[in-house]
């Protein structure tokens, strides 16, 4: 069966006899593959992944997320909360724009005020809504007044969901973005490439290359050729499981897999009479066959997944109940709930998938283990604009997606499974209900102390692991495929970009 889907001879055929010309690399910048462009370099505009992981480089936060996701001083070098309303914030003094310009606590609250009061039209505004207000009593102290408690303030103020802009930046800055980071921005051109530089003053670590290039190139097959030929230098998850495998073989690249946080899912609508019983979605995870479908479908690239946050979370609870492959469990329980088969089916339900590829080989390799214990699941794949708006309005029974980085911040538990949160509000697709889980997820959005919060988190991912509100699938690994002549690569559990500050080129 796997064989069937999961052959990669044609591609690996297709890279190694497909030689080009190797033009000479540029011995003082790296290019990097990236699938498509930024849509605004603006921090309080651009929400997708590119947006977020260039302007990492480019811009600086208040706080930082380490390894495990707790929060470390940045611009901030310490904070104070005297009560659970004020957070008061203290800069450093020796961090400067990219044209010379001090930052100082009036660029903080020119940043946050500016998308807050509507003068940058953003998608980030609600996550500042609990901010009353901001005061600048100094150059170097900044203080926030909030209208609740809100313990994920430090997470909307870190690397990746914040950048600090000079004081007056409008509507048109992200076409000249200036921030403070360790590179500065130089050109961008729309589907082409977004260039920047070492930014020789940083306050900070100084990048150890003196620019990069990020290619956008969409098309897989190219991507893989671009990196073969030498005239790309790395790619970060951006190349496909047979794709990899192939690249290992090549002499002149290197290729890296570290554990990453990205996670797969599958969810179920439990407004449908069948999946509202909670026996049925118990069943369907004994009955799905994941390490075997990590093996043939991501190539061992990814793991199994037992939570929504990422294993290296400090709230990632680990002694929770797994639904480890049982499909005699499942047909127990099954037939337990009164769903005798029929001519081996005892019920149907639909799965809807988008066109892309590694979908659709899910949706084939579910129906398959699924059939095996009496339930068939037929697919409906469609272009992927059609599909995720029949996920927004409900009008599914199975479906599978990804969460990219929402899930490092335990808050995404509101944003997916609190009952205040269906569409379009947020992102409660599953229309799930559960009192209880209201009343943990309300109390640890609450909660200062971090460990307090961790004992919250625990108890409420139990909940949740009985209820299968989703079926964890698996987390896929960070991918980089690089050059010999890049050294000292360092993976982040994110799979952002900060790599590109250590890195060396090979003399």
């Amino acid at each position: 069966m796997f064989k069937k889907f999961f052959c990669a001879a044609a591609l690996v055929v297709l890279i190694a006899g497909m030689a080009g010309c190797a033009r000479k690399p540029d011995p003082n910048t790296v290019v990097m593959i990236i699938e498509s462009s930024p849509t605004n370099l603006d921090p309080r505009v651009g929400t997708d992944a590119y947006s977020e992981r260039i302007g990492k480089l480019i811009f600086d936060s208040l706080v930082r997320r380490d390894d495990h996701f707790n929060l470390q001083p940045w611009v901030a070098e310490r904070w104070e909360i005297p009560d659970p309303l004020t957070y008061v914030f203290h800069l450093r003094h020796d961090v400067r724009f990219h044209n010379g310009a001090p930052l100082t606590s009036r660029d903080v609250k020119w940043t946050l005020e500016s998308m807050i009061n509507g003068s940058v039209i953003s998608a980030k505004t609600s996550t500042y809504k609990q901010v009353d207000r901001i005061e600048a009593p100094d150059d170097w102290t900044v203080i926030f007044h909030l209208k609740d408690r809100y313990a994920s303030l430090l997470w909307n103020l870190s690397d990746g969901a914040f950048g600090i802009v000079p004081y007056g930046s409008g509507k048109g800055f992200n076409r000249a973005p200036i921030g403070s980071g360790p590179f500065r921005f130089v050109s961008a051109e729309q589907d082409n490439e977004v260039i920047l530089e070492r930014n020789d003053q940083y306050w900070g670590e100084r990048a150890h290359i003196r620019g990069v290039r990020f290619a956008v190139i969409p098309d897989a097959t190219t991507r893989a050729l671009e990196l073969r030929k030498g005239s790309a230098d790395v790619a970060i998850n951006s190349l496909g499981p047979d794709t990899v495998v192939a690249l290992e073989k090549e002499p002149r690249l290197e290729v890296k897999i570290a554990p990453g946080t990205i996670y797969n899912y599958l969810a179920f609508n439990l407004r449908d009479p069948i999946l509202r019983d909670v026996r049925v979605r118990q069943a369907i995870a004994y009955s799905i066959d994941r390490k075997t479908i990590i093996k043939y479908l991501w190539r061992d690239q990814a793991e199994p997944a037992t939570n929504i946050l990422p294993k290296q979370h400090w709230a990632y609870d680990a002694d929770v109940r797994d639904y480890n492959f049982d499909p005699a469990r499942a047909r127990q329980i099954l037939d337990e709930a009164g769903y005798r088969a029929t001519n081996g089916v005892r019920f149907h339900l639909t799965m809807k998938t988008s066109t892309e590829e590694t979908t659709r080989l899910l949706a084939a390799v579910l129906q398959q283990q699924l059939r095996d214990v009496g339930i068939a699941l037929d697919i409906r794949s469609f272009e992927f604009a059609t599909f995720y708006s029949d996920v927004v309005k409900g009008a599914f029974q199975l479906y599978s997606l990804r969460w990219i980085g929402g899930n490092e911040d335990p808050d995404i538990f509101e944003n997916v499974f609190h009952s205040a949160s269906f569409p379009p509000k947020r992102a409660n697709r599953s229309y799930y209900v559960n009192p209880r889980v209201d009343a943990l997820i309300d109390q640890g959005r609450r909660e200062l102390d971090q460990q307090k919060r961790k004992q919250t988190y625990f108890e409420l991912q139990k909940v949740l692991a009985e209820d299968v509100p989703y079926v964890h699938l698996w987390y896929l690994d960070n991918v980089i495929v690089y050059s010999k002549r890049l050294r000292n690569i360092q993976l982040s559990p994110s799979g952002n970009y900060d790599f590109l500050k250590t890195v060396e080129l090979v003399p």
